[in-house]
C-alpha cells in the first residue's frame, strides 16, 4: 500500500477520493469538487490517498498548527475492511505529523478531531462500511486515547448554506494522557482559524464561540 499526497483537483487520485467522500459521508459534510482547487494547493492542509493496486482504498486529511502547538485530524475514510487500511493509515499520519513537529521546532500538546454521536446519526449508512459506522469509529478514538469536549458543539456545513451542524462532538487526544482538561481560549482560536474558509457561521457556532470565550477551561470526558 502506498501512501501519495494529493495537491490538485486535476489529480486521479482526487477524483477518486472524491467520490469515495460522497459515498461515505452526508452531503453537508462534502465540500463541492471544484471548491476544493484552492484548500487542496495549500500546503498546510495535508492530504494523502492509501492507494491499493492503482486502487484509492482509504484517504485521511490533516494539518498542523504550530503556532497552537496543536493537529486536527479533518477526516479519515476507510472503503473496505480486512485490508489494513485504518492502520496504514494511522501509522502513515502520526509519521507525517512527526515530521511537520520537527520542521517547525515545536511538540504538540495534542489532536483535535470531529466525531459523529452514533445516536445522532443513525439514519446515516455512511457508505455501507462497517468501520466509517459512528460506532465503530467513536470506539476506534476512544481506545486511541481522545476524548470529547466538555461543551455542546456545533459546526457551520461545508455546503457553504450556513447551516448548523451538530451531529458531531469535537474530541482531543492528549499529548499527555493524564492531562484532564485544556484552556478554552485554545478551542476558540483553534476553531476560528480551522473554520475561517467558510463564511457563513449559524448562529448557533457563534453563540458556541462567545460562551468559550467565557469560559476558561474545558474539560476532556470519556467518549
Amino acid at each position: 500500500m502506498d501512501y501519495i499526497r494529493v495537491t490538485s483537483i486535476e489529480d486521479p487520485y482526487f477524483t477518486a477520493m472524491h467520490a469515495m467522500m460522497r459515498k461515505i459521508f452526508p452531503p453537508e459534510e462534502v465540500l463541492a469538487f471544484e471548491l476544493w482547487k484552492e484548500p487542496i494547493a495549500d500546503p498546510s492542509i495535508h492530504v494523502y490517498v492509501a492507494v491499493l493496486d492503482g486502487e484509492v482504498v482509504g484517504a485521511t486529511e490533516y494539518r498542523y498548527y504550530p503556532e497552537l502547538r496543536v493537529a486536527m485530524t479533518d477526516f479519515t475514510i476507510i472503503s473496505a475492511l480486512s485490508k489494513g487500511i485504518g492502520r496504514f493509515l494511522f501509522v502513515e499520519r502520526q509519521k507525517d505529523i512527526v515530521r511537520l513537529q520537527t520542521a517547525s521546532g515545536t511538540v504538540a500538546i495534542g489532536m483535535f478531531a470531529e466525531i459523529y454521536n452514533p445516536h445522532a446519526t443513525s439514519s446515516f449508512s455512511f457508505g455501507d462500511v462497517l468501520a466509517m459506522h459512528p460506532a465503530v469509529r467513536r470506539e476506534v478514538l476512544s481506545h486511541l486515547g481522545y476524548r470529547k469536549l466538555d461543551l455542546e458543539y456545533v459546526h457551520p456545513s461545508w455546503d457553504h448554506e450556513g447551516k448548523a451542524v451538530t451531529e458531531l462532538d469535537l474530541s482531543f487526544l492528549p499529548a499527555d494522557n493524564k492531562l484532564t482538561h485544556i484552556p478554552a481560549a485554545l478551542v476558540s482560536e483553534f476553531l476560528r482559524q480551522y473554520y475561517e474558509a467558510l463564511p457563513n457561521k449559524p448562529k448557533e457556532w457563534l453563540k458556541m464561540i462567545a460562551e468559550l470565550d467565557a469560559r476558561e477551561t474545558i474539560d476532556l470526558m470519556p467518549l
